[in-house]
């Protein structure tokens, strides 16, 4: 190194000079020291090193690194700060600005795409007309809009085009959607609304028709959207075949048939001018309604094309009101509750178009007269009712929602969620049967006095024990509780989630297993249907489906009861119908069924079904208020059980059966003989009470303050049941003194 030092020091010396840059040590560290040992030359030569720093480049170092802390210091600012903004570089913005719009543009045109796709405005801006059919091809109701195939500008007379661009849009075929012109002469004048055909079509396509300035602006953008990337002439064709006429009519096509009965290619100019018209208010000038004002209106839309030129004075001077013609009659209802229950199914069913379309229900027209007359025949004493039957399948033959549609659509069958009550009960013992119980073994009935929870049964009744079948039958509370606490909660809620119940249901709650969860009817009925068919769970369907392959029954079939657990089910089920609760049901054909009545008689039940194979039919009858009042002494083994037994014999023939000599004979003058009467086993009584025949016994069964009892006459001479009837008045007893100890409180007040 000191060779080369040498070299440089040599270089230094005749090389000339750099010129001095202004510094001055402050102390001799800079320059060579005296003491040190060197010649005069060298001490008297001194120059400075020709490697002393850069001082311009340090500068330029420390200006970046003062631009680099400030950078720093306003990133760590929040943005709203105003020095987070300031002394920015106008590329800086520049460079944002224009990344900012990009963004903004691909964001408006991802919304665009997403809220408003272009092959919408290709669809009925309504649902299209429906009209479903009966079982046996009865057409029950009609429902949807008007409408029918789109137009097509080519193939339209210039009068008919010219018209509606005469009064809806002059500039049609000149503006980009928006027309600045018309917007400012309906501010200045307050007529019209400045919108263009454009905005009309994705107003009504895509927007609803809430007046504010948010929904003018996404009119306006897809308006500019819908410009962009269709032609004039398409946006015009789904303008008018999707624009509203009245009468529940959409489209010109449908608008043309419907007022004149011709097709929009053969309208006349003042036919075509009236139909213009008529966009602006289609209720005020409504032809069939009010023709003076849809003729004032067709005068003004003939003015307008004289005034745009598409027609001379003389012309529109030979115009004359055109005659309507209309053939559409509304002869079906737009809803029933049945109706109203199946046309969402209609809706995915239907083929997606203009078309109207028919479809064939699974309604029986025989069974739904016969469900609406018993239910109109029932002692309701005002209070409302339900029915639903159906097929072991799921296939709803009938449909009571109520007792009047026209005064109240509500369909207590398939929207009121209430307590099930007993019927609830069949899922208690059902986990029971599949938890390895049998019908045959006992179960304690004594009265519960331990614990939180402590139900009571009907009337006081109580016993050491009952066999299951005979507290099923009985409807016993503190057995159905004490076979929960058995079994548990999740077994229960188990049973009923595989039958189909998909209601909450409360784990852990004891009051569960006497129904105090809600469900709807038709929820409660598919369930019994599952064990009458022994297939489930039972999805309620309006509409026939396709039959499953073996293959699809093999990879995803419905469940089903071993044949000693359904044989067990069904024997305490049909206990229950003959010599239990629900004793009033009893038909000469097995049957099936379980009574529900929830506490103080708000809601009163009763669910099952009777015949075999096809034939078989799965009923659900609710009688209650919609104010959820008590019914007094209606209860699910009074009225909806007689229902349920008047629409089964109905619905299997018993009662329209003819007599063995049809001719009409003279009143016999004493007792009511077999042949009188449509069905001898069971003659129901204008009390409510029933009188049987069967296996040599004539048996007179009513009730007393809700408790059932049978007056018996047979070879032995006449039996009563004698406890019932203690029974029925111990509990009227006990009624009467709660009354008093209530009338007591009140005069303590």
């Amino acid at each position: 190194m000191g060779l080369f030092d040498s070299f440089g020091r040599k270089r230094g010396r005749d090389a000339e000079p750099a010129p001095h840059r202004g510094y001055y040590a402050l102390h001799d560290g800079l320059g060579p020291d005296p003491d040190d040992d060197l010649d005069q030359d060298d001490f008297g030569a001194y120059r400075p090193n020709p490697r002393a720093p850069a001082y311009d480049e340090w500068d330029a170092r420390l200006g970046h690194l003062d631009e680099a802390v400030e950078s720093e210091e306003r990133r760590r600012l929040p943005w709203w700060r105003p020095a987070y903004w300031r002394d920015r570089r106008k590329r800086w913005w520049a460079v944002r600005i224009v990344a900012a719009a990009i963004g903004l543009f691909i964001v408006l045109v991802a919304w665009l795409a997403i809220t408003a796709p272009l092959n919408k405005s290709l669809e009925p801006v309504v649902p299209p007309q429906i009209t479903l059919l009966a079982a046996d091809g009865t057409p029950i109701a009609r429902n949807g809009a008007i409408v029918d195939d789109p137009v097509k500008i080519a193939t339209l007379p210039p009068h008919v085009v010219e018209a509606f661009l005469a009064v809806e849009d002059r500039r049609f075929y000149s503006h980009w959607g928006i027309d600045p012109r018309g917007i400012a002469r309906a501010a200045w004048t307050g007529y019209g609304g400045g919108s263009t055909i454009t905005q009309q079509l994705a107003k009504f396509t895509f927007l609803t028709s809430e007046q504010t300035l948010t929904r003018k602006a996404r009119e306006m953008l897809i308006a500019f959207w819908l410009e962009s990337w269709l032609t004039k002439d398409e946006i015009l064709e789904r303008y008018l075949s999707n624009a509203y006429f009245g009468d529940n009519v959409y489209g010109l096509r449908a608008a043309s048939m419907h007022f004149f009965y011709r097709k929009p290619e053969n309208l006349t100019e003042s036919q075509a001018a009236m139909l213009a018209g008529l966009v602006q208010a289609p209720s005020r000038y409504n032809p069939v309604k009010h023709y003076d004002r849809a003729e004032r209106r067709m005068q003004t839309v003939i003015g307008t094309m004289v005034a745009a030129g598409y027609l001379t004075e003389a012309e529109a001077a030979r115009i004359r009101p055109p005659a309507l013609d209309v053939r559409t009659k509304s002869d079906l209802p737009t809803g029933t509750y049945f109706a109203d229950w199946a046309l969402p199914q209609a809706r995915e069913l239907a083929e997606s178009g203009y078309a109207r379309q028919t479809l064939t229900t699974t309604l029986d027209s025989r069974l739904q007269a016969i469900a609406r007359d018993v239910t109109n025949r029932a002692s309701l004493g005002g209070a409302q009712v339900a029915l639903v039957a159906m097929r072991p399948n799921g296939e709803v033959v009938a449909m009571i929602g109520g007792t009047d549609y026209a005064k109240s659509p509500f369909n207590r069958a398939t929207q009121a969620k209430r307590q099930p009550g007993s019927t609830f009960k069949l899922f208690v013992y059902l986990a029971a049967l599949q938890a390895g119980w049998d019908p045959d073994e006992r179960i304690a009935n004594t009265e519960i006095t331990e614990g939180s929870y402590r139900p009571k049964n009907a009337l006081g009744r109580y016993s050491d024990s009952l066999l299951l079948r005979e507290a099923f039958a009985q409807s016993s509370n503190v057995a159905a509780v004490r076979l929960y606490g058995e079994v548990g909660s999740e077994a229960v809620i188990r049973a009923a989630r595989e039958l189909g119940v998909s209601s909450p249901l409360t784990e852990g709650d004891p009051s569960l297993a006497l129904g105090t969860n809600t469900m709807t009817l038709l929820e409660l009925t598919a369930a019994y249907a599952g064990i009458a068919g022994n297939a489930f769970p039972v999805e309620p369907h309006a509409f026939v489906r396709p039959e499953r392959s073996w293959w699809q029954n093999l990879i995803d079939g419905p469940d089903s009861l071993s044949g000693r657990k359904h044989e067990g089910m069904e024997s305490m089920l049909r206990q229950a119908v003959n010599s239990g609760t629900g004793r009033a049901a009893m038909l000469a054909v097995p049957n099936y069924g379980k009574t529900g009545t929830t506490q103080d008689n708000r809601d009163a039940l009763f669910v099952g079904y009777a015949g075999e194979g096809e034939d078989r039919l799965v009923v659900g009858v609710w009688v209650g208020n919609d104010d959820n009042s008590p019914l007094g002494k209606v209860s699910g083994g009074t009225v909806p059980a007689r229902i349920w037994k008047d629409f089964m014999r109905r619905a299997s023939g018993a009662a329209s059966a003819p007599r063995a000599n049809p001719t009409q004979q003279a009143d016999p003058g004493g007792p009511v003989e077999p042949l009188d009467v449509p069905d001898a086993a069971d003659i129901p009584m204008e009390d409510g009470s029933r009188l049987q025949i069967r296996e040599g016994e004539v048996i007179y069964s009513s009730d007393l303050n809700g408790e059932p009892f049978d007056i018996r006459l047979g070879e032995d001479g006449v039996r009563v049941d004698s406890e019932r009837i203690e029974e029925a008045r111990r509990r009227a007893d006990e009624i009467r003194r709660e009354a008093d100890e209530r009338a007591r409180e009140v005069d303590g007040f």
